[in-house]
């Protein structure tokens, strides 16, 4: 017996918890996302409704039929409307009393009554109980902005074409199931009191089974507001016109709240207790017409029975809370992501903060996933060419002679230099002096300022103004990845701004004809005939890379307009 009761007390915490996950209408006992929607409510009882006409002012003479078929007894009361107990106000329509009350235009040939439903719904049905004869002629409106336009919902007569110009109608094709139709169905003289008229919005659409598929109707179906108009009255044998009046009892109108198959609860809690979705799958906003902040990895769909889709997080790694949807990248992801991460912190960059800022590497015992997945390179700021390094083997790159993860020592041969320029030279002295008295001679470095005018500006075949990005060593070149910012004087072979190889020798480089550093922006100048390959951007020691100073591009600008107009004159 103590086994049995140990056991009920383990199974039974475990079926209320499968039970409660069963019970969400929004994901299955396996926690997956499916279709779910709102339950049906009638939307009319207890709202408050408008009349274009009522009874009772002043008190008037109203008679009524007491029998459903014979016309000969009726019955005639006093209407007033300073008297509640012979008051028939358009409230009556939509109390909870039903056919016990009954609301009375008066002896008007046309009358309306408008309903405002507080919020947009998908409407299933809308009944009206009469406790006067059907009219003769009506149409139902309905409005999705709230009343400020209105669109032809249904129309009722039993002379369509002479009432509302169309013809009746009996079968809906596919190209006008958004149009309304006009039926003489339900337009009948009996019963002479308790007549019903209903319509349903998807009845003999013929996407109606597939409407979750179909975007045109569930646009039909929603609406804010209803408008019923009574244009004409039947005539009844001894019932005098001025003792006539439309009379309703009960409207009907069975919808839910618009939630896009993402919500089953619904309830007043927006702006002016519109009705609010409670929204599942990630989704947000007061139909669940948009995804959650952060769960943008793909676009926001309507739910189907077939997919629920779901709104699912961006993958940024732990390393960034907000993201933004990217179209083409989702395309050319064969739509599965299009998530681009924003803000990636602890040094981390890229679409999804997968890899390390430049200047930071991958420690590789950590996880991506970690705040210390990245960190600082700590390139020797003597030893080494840029703070950059291989943000897999934490490699920094090294000026000649300087070797080290971190390029904090001499290669073997060499010694340490007194010039930060060349922080290592080999051990021999011939080498020593050669290096020294070449360097000088390779290199034409100019000590003075630079004064740039027209007539230096003419004789240049390029004059840019670029900023490096990166660099990679490739024989006994450097090849830098540059961003052309603006092209100030164009070379014959045209050069593009945006990304541009730039290349540079790597003996140029390390005897210091020129100093680069990626990450900052230069002025470049060059001649492609003093080049050694004018088909590249080379950029050597008979070129200059000065740091960019913002005050220059306005001379710049006003070089090239001088150059345009003809001012340099090519030899």
């Amino acid at each position: 017996m103590p086994g049995i009761w140990w056991g009920l007390g383990v199974l039974l915490p475990l079926q209320l918890v499968l039970l409660g996950l069963a019970s969400d209408p929004c994901y299955d006992a396996t926690r997956r996302p499916r279709y779910c929607l709102p339950e049906t409510t009638d939307l009319a009882t207890g709202r408050p409704i408008q009349a274009s006409a009522t009874c009772g002012r002043p008190p008037q003479r109203l008679c009524s039929f007491s029998h459903q078929g014979d016309t000969s007894p009726h019955q005639c009361r006093l209407c007033d409307q300073a008297d509640p107990a012979s008051a028939h106000p358009a409230a009556y329509v939509t109390d909870a009393a039903g056919e016990a009350t009954c609301w009375q235009s008066g002896p008007v040939a046309n009358a309306s009554l408008m309903l405002a439903l507080g919020g947009r719904f998908e409407l299933l049905y809308v009944a009206l109980r009469f406790c006067s004869p059907r009219p003769h002629s009506m149409a139902l409106y309905k409005s999705t902005d709230h009343g400020h336009s209105w669109t032809p919902f249904q129309f009722f007569s039993a002379r369509c074409l002479r009432a509302y110009g169309l013809p009746p109608a009996s079968t809906i094709s596919k190209n006008t199931e958004h149009e309304a139709i006009c039926t003489a169905a339900q337009t009948g003289l009996t019963p002479l009191v308790g007549g019903l008229v209903a319509f349903m919005p998807l009845a003999g659409r013929p996407s109606a089974r597939a409407f979750e598929y179909s975007p045109v109707l569930q646009d039909w179906v929603t609406a804010t507001n209803l408008r019923v108009d009574f244009d004409r009255r039947h005539r009844v044998l001894g019932l005098r016109g001025r003792e006539a009046s439309y009379g309703v009892s009960e409207l009907q109108v069975g919808g839910r709240c618009r939630c896009n198959g993402h919500a089953a609860q619904c309830g007043a809690v927006g702006p002016g207790n519109a009705p609010q979705c409670q929204c599942r799958h990630n989704t947000a906003g007061p139909e669940c017409e948009t995804c959650r902040a952060f769960y943008c990895d793909r676009p926001w769909q309507r739910a189907t029975p077939r997919d629920a889709h779901e709104c699912v997080a961006c993958e940024c790694h732990h390393h960034s809370h907000r993201c933004r949807f990217n179209v083409e990248l989702y395309e050319l992801s064969g739509r599965k992501s299009g998530g681009v991460c924003l803000n990636c912190r602890h040094h981390t960059a890229g679409r999804l903060c997968h890899y390390c800022q430049p200047g930071f590497k991958r420690d590789l015992s950590r996880p991506i996933t970690s705040r210390q997945a990245c960190k600082a390179c700590q390139c020797h700021p003597i030893g080494a060419i840029s703070t950059m390094c291989n943000q897999t083997t934490g490699q920094c790159p090294c000026k000649m002679g300087v070797t080290g993860l971190t390029c904090n020592r001499c290669a073997q041969g060499f010694q340490q230099s007194r010039t930060a320029h060349i922080p290592c030279i080999r051990k021999s002295a011939m080498y020593r002096h050669w290096l020294r008295t070449e360097c000088q001679k390779h290199c034409n470095l100019s000590h003075g300022r630079i004064h740039m005018n027209l007539r230096k500006y003419c004789k240049k075949d390029y004059v840019l103004h670029a900023q490096l990005l990166a660099m990679v060593e490739s024989g006994e070149w450097w090849q830098f990845t540059s961003s052309v910012l603006a092209v100030y004087r164009q070379r014959r072979v045209p050069i593009r701004r945006g990304e541009q190889p730039l290349w540079v020798p790597r003996q140029d480089l390390a005897c210091g004809c020129l100093r680069l550093q990626v990450g900052k922006a230069y002025l470049v100048i060059g001649n492609d005939a003093e080049s050694p390959d004018p088909a590249r951007l080379v950029l050597d020691r008979n070129s200059l890379a000065l740091p960019w100073r913002d005050v220059w591009a306005h001379k710049l600008r006003r070089f090239q307009q001088q150059n345009r107009r003809g001012k340099c004159r090519t030899p």
